[in-house]
């Protein structure tokens, strides 16, 4: 298995070195943001690395200037700022990179959407490209080796997910996992929010995991979990925007008995679902390789949109008469929707409902047979 795994966004990001424009990338812990820029910057000696969790380089941006950054940067000619989000107002000081110093290119990565991210886009409009980077795809992994050679290893991704750390030591893959969910999952939200109630949290992802791909009520996880429901829902829009989770509303057009404000969360990673309700048993004995199927192919449609800045639009349909589409997805004004099934060989029809009022949309079935072509 190859140390490193090329990713997608890669020719995106060299592109955008030759501009004047900050570079941010965001993603979750440990998916591999300064392995990536590391790699992508491997043969420049022109490079300062600075890490945004440690004391000193805080301490150097706390009262910074333009003068003082040029004695900082010496005859450095890209700045690579880990962690930017641990320094204070850093969309300020990132504004100072691209309005007085032209000629320096700088970097930054997070590992939250919330906290970077409201830092720096008011400062950043216009001076800034941003990317997000998730675990590993099968798109990616299929590069690296086959199409046929990752199909092979699809069970285990399935149960063990594509973070790198877990993807790339095959054999290894629980303990790593499990050592990546204990240290690194709450660790932003914890941070950022000053969350005391860890376990509170762990509980209620628990309670997600159970509940990958059905309709979610605040009201009852609150029940389950013991928070209030607006406890709970700050705690998974915490949890969304340090790439955890995410939600998926419901879709709806023209029909009087669709469901409209209906939500579903999915997990970024099968692996991270898995390990948090410590199910790791092969597929064939489990009762919820349906579920694991819709988070799977979900987060894979997500990173292909993601890694190739296709700007989509994404939900589920579902209306009164409990008839329902896994995923419509929106790009460019074309919508299409999709049902995932794991066996290949069931008949899935469009919903009548759906087709009779969406006749313009098309309708495709992923399953394990034909995923490859999607994703």
């Amino acid at each position: 298995m190859k140390e490193y795994i090329t990713r997608i966004v890669e020719k995106s990001i060299l592109h955008r070195l030759a501009g004047n424009k900050a570079i941010i990338v965001f993603g979750p812990r440990q998916v591999g943001k300064s392995t990536l820029l590391k790699h992508i910057l491997k043969d420049n000696n022109s490079v300062l690395w600075l890490y945004g969790d440690q004391p000193q380089t805080q301490s150097l941006f706390t009262d910074i200037s333009v003068p003082n950054i040029k004695s900082i940067i010496g005859n450095k000619k890209i700045v690579v700022i880990d962690e930017a989000q641990m320094i204070k107002d850093i969309g300020i000081k990132l504004k100072m990179f691209t309005d007085y110093l032209g000629d320096i290119k700088v970097i930054a990565t997070g590992s939250s959407s919330f906290d970077l991210a409201n830092k720096i886009n008011e400062p950043l409009t216009g001076r800034k490209w941003e990317y997000q980077l998730l675990p590993l795809s099968f798109k990616e992994m299929s590069d690296a080796s086959s199409v046929l050679e990752e199909m092979e290893r699809l069970e285990t991704r399935m149960i063990y997910g594509y973070y790198p750390e877990v993807a790339l030591h095959p054999g290894e893959e629980k303990d790593r996992l499990l050592e990546l969910v204990n240290s690194y999952l709450y660790k932003d939200v914890l941070i950022w929010e000053n969350v005391q109630k860890a376990e509170k949290i762990t509980k209620l992802l628990q309670a997600l995991a159970f509940q990958v791909g059905s309709q979610v009520s605040y009201s009852e996880i609150a029940a389950l979990v013991g928070l209030d429901s607006k406890t709970v829902e700050r705690y998974i829009d915490l949890l969304e925007k340090a790439f955890v989770i995410y939600r998926l509303t419901s879709y709806s057009g023209n029909l009087r008995n669709e469901l409209k404000t209906s939500k579903k969360i999915f997990f970024y990673d099968n692996g991270v679902r898995n390990a948090l309700i410590s199910a790791f048993n092969p597929l064939e004995l489990r009762n919820d390789i349906g579920m694991l199927w819709e988070n799977f192919i979900m987060a894979e449609l997500l990173k292909k949109d993601m890694f190739t800045r296709n700007f989509a639009h994404r939900w589920f349909w579902r209306n009164k008469q409990k008839q329902e589409i896994d995923l419509i997805h929106e790009a460019d004004g074309v919508f299409t929707a999709y049902e995932f099934k794991w066996n290949e060989k069931k008949n899935v029809p469009c919903p009548a409902a759906f087709k009779q009022a969406y006749p313009e949309i098309e309708f495709h079935v992923i399953n394990k047979g034909n995923f490859f072509n999607y994703v």
